[in-house]
């Protein structure tokens, strides 16, 4: 099982690579971000914009939020493609603001909360599973994401520079010593 304080590693992880990603992305040109390049979310925009989108919905379930018939997540979110923002800066900075709420809540969390089950609707159905399934689900699916904008950002000959956990958790351990 997960524990409260790797969790809170995640979080902080997770918020360090998208910092990361967006500021080597506001490198290049708004078209070039908008480009469709044959990824799943086809672009560097969307695939940022999908992270956000998942990472709201994911949020909205762990919250325990009810949400308006034909909404899959908070805010009016209908599908996993829907566009959040167009622009980049925006996009950038509800970034931010949702990586410090996911932060905020992951600190609160205690070993019992995360063994206890989380109950959502899917698609009108309903869903049960441990808590610590879901926010390790969530962590992976940022993890399987950023590594496409990676991939997308070196298309572009755009390094998006060193993305291990490893190297976090190093310059962490080497600003308290």
């Amino acid at each position: 099982m997960a524990s409260p304080e790797w969790l809170s590693s995640l979080a902080r992880y997770s918020r360090w690579m998208n910092d990361k990603l967006f500021e080597r992305a506001s490198t290049l040109s708004d078209e070039v971000r908008k480009k469709d390049a044959g990824a799943f979310f086809r672009s560097i925009h969307g695939t940022l914009n999908h992270l956000l989108l998942t990472d709201r919905v994911w949020l909205a379930r762990f919250e325990g939020k009810t949400l308006p018939d034909g909404c899959i997540g908070p805010g009016g979110i209908r599908s996993l493609d829907q566009e959040l923002y167009g622009s980049f800066e925006e996009l950038r900075l509800e970034r931010r603001r949702t990586d410090e709420a996911l932060s905020a809540w992951v600190a609160g969390l205690t070993p019992e909360r995360l063994t206890g089950p989380l109950v959502y609707l899917r698609l009108g159905q309903r869903q049960e599973a441990p808590l610590w399934w879901a926010v390790s689900h969530l962590f992976n699916h940022q993890t399987h994401h950023r590594g496409q904008v990676t991939t997308l950002l070196t298309q572009q000959g755009c390094d998006p520079g060193v993305t291990d956990l490893f190297a976090m958790l190093r310059e962490e351990a080497a600003s308290v010593s």
